[in-house]
C-alpha cells in the first residue's frame, strides 16, 4: 500500500499537481467503469428477467399444448371406440341378415319339397290353402310367439266355432307341429 504522507513530503508541488490530476482521472475512469458495469448488470438483469418471463410463458404454452394433446388423444380414442362399436353392430347386422337369408332359403326349399311331395302323393288340397297357413305363421321367430300365434289361430278357426274350418284347423296343427320341431334352429 502507498504511504501518501511520504509521497506528499517528498514531492514538489508540480509533482503533486500531476498526482492530483492522475488521481482525478483515475477516479473518473473508475466511475465510468462502475457506471458501465452497473449498466451491464442492469441489462443482464433485464435480460435474465425477460428470459425467465419467456421461460414461464413457454412452459405455460407447453402445458396448454400438452393438455390439448391429451384431450385430442382422448377424443380420438373415444371416436375409435364409438366407430368400433358401430362396426360391430353393422357386422352383427350383416351376420344376422345372412343368417336370415339362409333360413329363408332353407324354408323355401322345405316348402318346395313339401309341395312336390304333396303333388306326387296327390294329397294337396290346393296351393292357396297351403300358402295361407304359411302366411298365418309368418313373422314368428321364437317359441313363445309360435305358441301364442297357434292358440290365437285355433280359437278363430276351430270347427266348433260358428264359422270355423276343420280343414284349415288341421293344417294349422300340422304347421304348428312342424315349426315346433324346427325350434332347435332358432
Amino acid at each position: 500500500m502507498i504511504d501518501w504522507e511520504e509521497v506528499i513530503k517528498a514531492e514538489s508541488t508540480e509533482e503533486l499537481k500531476e498526482i492530483k490530476l492522475w488521481l482525478f482521472q483515475e477516479n473518473m475512469r473508475l466511475k465510468q467503469e462502475r457506471s458501465e458495469l452497473e449498466q451491464e448488470r442492469t441489462e443482464l438483469e433485464q435480460a435474465r428477467n425477460k428470459f425467465l418471463d419467456e421461460r414461464v410463458k413457454l412452459r405455460d404454452e407447453l402445458d396448454e399444448l400438452n393438455r390439448r394433446t391429451i384431450m385430442e388423444r382422448k377424443r380420438l380414442k373415444e371416436e375409435n371406440l364409438f366407430f368400433e362399436k358401430k362396426m360391430a353392430i353393422l357386422q352383427e347386422g350383416f351376420r344376422q341378415l345372412e343368417e336370415d337369408r339362409k333360413k329363408f332359403e332353407q324354408e323355401r326349399q322345405i316348402l318346395i319339397e313339401e309341395a312336390r311331395e304333396q303333388q306326387a302323393t296327390g294329397q294337396a288340397t290346393g296351393e292357396g290353402s297351403f300358402t295361407a297357413v304359411q302366411l298365418l305363421f309368418r313373422g314368428v321367430n321364437n317359441p313363445l310367439a309360435l305358441r301364442k300365434r297357434y292358440r290365437d289361430l285355433i280359437k278363430i278357426f276351430h270347427p266348433d266355432n260358428l264359422f270355423g274350418d276343420g280343414e284349415l284347423a288341421g293344417q294349422i296343427n300340422k304347421e304348428y307341429l312342424k315349426r315346433k320341431q324346427e325350434e332347435r334352429f332358432w
